[in-house]
């Protein structure tokens, strides 16, 4: 015995908790070991406890807040860009207003130099006369030099019915060369009548094509009754110079009475057209007719126009008739400019609406550009805090899976399988009761002077061998080891798994004999 101890190394065996055996296996081992074989590349690309799976979980945390707010960008983008439009559309608008106002003026003045030229002309070249025609002259050229823009107008030719498209210098330059027609008393009443109220005709129909393209839904109102006054202003101004003729022709052709029947009517039409488009202007429009001394007289003037009876030619009668027109009219011309006040405070409170909203668009597209990377940091850290912390947990996970693995090991060694499932499952293990039981006790002959004898690291290497070699021989055998505790070696036939009649006394000692027939071969081959 004392030369196996000598020959025997620690590489030549190790120690008894390393026995390896089928029952030393426990189930979770043999799950996780297939486990991570079957595991695939996609798994462990989503899996927190791998870098690049700590990657993509953090790309998916960028992008899933990053979505609303790219939508809320690009929804303030297109808010932005509406009031954006709309803010040109009512910019649009003003420069529409504005030269709508201007060509506005320029007609006034136009209607004004007409009805002076027609008194001219139906007083024989009077010298006062002269001197207010100059001075309207002047004053229409004033009002020509104002416009910022010219819009592109048709206006008769001198001599024929075709129509040019001119400028403002050519509009100048042609109303100069008609002038000076009528300064040489070159030019009839019918000529002059013709002449102004088509190039008066050409700028309303502009006005008009400008108010069509205006589709603002609340100016439009008030283009529409101030082009209307427009054209009320000039059908009342080409009625006075018919009515003027009457007065001082003593009655007015049939041609001409038509005319003035017409465009008195559609005057007056057109006035209460305006009146209709925009109500506030009633109230101001009987005040005016209050307080106006000479309303009644125009009133039975009309009257007896539109009688035409034959009358004595009065050069006062047409002087006073003319002096009541030019006065109402220049009310009307107060009404005029009262509502371009109107449509003046009306565009500016939209281009301030359309500053405001323009303004608060792009305060929100900035504050939703600056939050937005703010938002997307913050979501960063915050995965990158959560990883942090998973990958610790998966980190202290393995740990205690590595030591339930070792626990396990230790658990099967010791115990039946059956009663360390039920251990592991946290049940209780009642005590059973076994009909046939065959149990074998043995141990070593002089293992005390042995130990005595011998190093700690050689005895246990001795112990190592035999027990190793002891349970290799039961592998062959229905039987089970039940502990091994120094030199004691126990096993038993018929526990923990019962196997009835098979369990026989007689059939027992064919497991002792082999194990001792392998200890004497062991010990044979030692020697």
């Amino acid at each position: 015995m004392l030369t196996i101890q000598r020959d025997m190394s620690p590489r030549n065996g190790s120690c008894v908790a390393e026995v390896s055996s089928v029952r030393s296996l426990s189930s979770d081992d043999v799950s996780g070991t297939k486990n991570n074989k079957k595991k695939s590349c996609w798994a462990r690309a989503t899996d927190p406890a791998h870098r690049r799976g700590r990657r993509i979980q953090l790309l998916q945390m960028l992008v899933l807040p990053f979505i609303p707010i790219l939508a809320l960008i690009v929804q303030t983008a297109n808010t932005l860009h509406d009031i954006l439009i709309y803010r040109q559309e009512v910019s649009d608008i003003e420069t529409q207003v504005t030269i709508a106002t201007d060509l506005g003026k320029v007609v006034t003045r136009m209607q004004l130099e007409r009805s002076e030229v027609a008194f001219f002309i139906y007083t024989n070249g009077n010298t006062l006369r002269r001197s207010n025609l100059t001075q309207r002259f002047a004053i229409t050229d004033q009002a020509l030099h104002n416009m910022t823009m010219w819009p592109l107008v048709s206006v008769p030719r001198d001599e024929t019915e075709a129509y040019d498209v001119v400028n403002k210098e050519a509009f100048q330059a042609r109303l100069n060369d008609f002038r000076q027609k009528i300064s040489s008393e070159e030019s009839s009443i019918t000529e002059v009548m013709a002449w102004y109220t088509s190039v008066n005709a050409a700028m309303l129909d502009h006005l008009t094509n400008q108010i069509k393209e205006t589709d603002n839904s609340g100016v439009w109102r008030y283009l529409i009754a101030f082009k209307n006054l427009l054209r009320s202003i000039e059908s009342l101004g080409i009625a006075s110079v018919y009515g003027i003729n009457y007065f001082g022709r003593g009655i007015l052709m049939s041609e001409n009475y038509v005319s003035y029947v017409r465009h008195e009517t559609l005057g007056r039409d057109l006035l209460n057209g305006s009146l209709t488009y925009v109500p506030s202007l009633k109230a101001f429009y009987a005040e005016l007719t209050r307080t106006m001394t000479d309303y009644g007289r125009i009133k039975s003037r009309r009257e007896e126009i539109l009688r035409n009876r034959k009358r004595e030619p009065s050069v006062e009668d047409a002087i006073a008739y003319f002096d009541s027109m030019a006065t109402y009219v220049d009310e009307l011309r107060k009404l005029q400019r009262e509502l371009r006040h109107m449509i003046r405070e009306y565009v500016n409170s939209t281009l301030q609406d359309a500053s405001n909203k323009e303004v608060a668009g792009i305060a929100i597209v900035v504050l939703v550009l600056v939050i937005s990377p703010i938002i997307i940091v913050l979501v960063r850290n915050a995965v990158a805090t959560i990883q942090m912390y998973a990958a610790n947990l998966a980190q202290k996970a393995r740990e205690l899976k590595r030591e339930k693995r070792k626990s396990d090991t230790l658990l099967f060694q010791m115990l039946p399988t059956s009663v360390a499932q039920q251990l592991k499952q946290t049940q209780q293990v009642p005590a059973e009761y076994y009909e046939a039981v065959t149990v074998y006790f043995s141990d070593i002959v002089g293992f005390t002077e042995i130990a005595a004898e011998n190093t700690p690291l050689e005895v246990v290497t001795f112990l190592n061998s035999i027990y190793k070699l002891f349970d290799a021989r039961i592998e062959c055998y229905d039987v089970y080891k039940v502990e091994t505790i120094g030199d004691s070696y126990m096993v038993a036939s018929g526990l923990p798994v019962r196997n009835g009649k098979s369990t026989s006394p007689w059939r027992y000692p064919h497991v002792v004999l082999y194990i001792l027939k392998a200890c004497l071969d062991m010990c044979r081959i030692e020697n």
